[in-house]
């Protein structure tokens, strides 16, 4: 079974606490939703978005 680290993001800006996120998905371990966040938050460092045109 896979959970996406979109999901996970999704499910903590929406303000479920690790508790809950675990009890939504038990086969995860808390380490995997550090994991997810970090991910997520090295990938938002490296997306480039180009500026409009002023």
């Amino acid at each position: 079974m896979r959970v996406t680290v979109g999901t996970i993001v999704g499910l903590v800006a929406e303000g479920h606490d690790r508790g809950e996120i675990l009890a939504l998905y038990p086969y995860l371990e808390p380490e995997d939703i550090d994991q997810a966040l970090s991910y997520a938050a090295w990938r938002a460092e490296e997306i480039d978005v180009p500026l409009a045109p002023a």
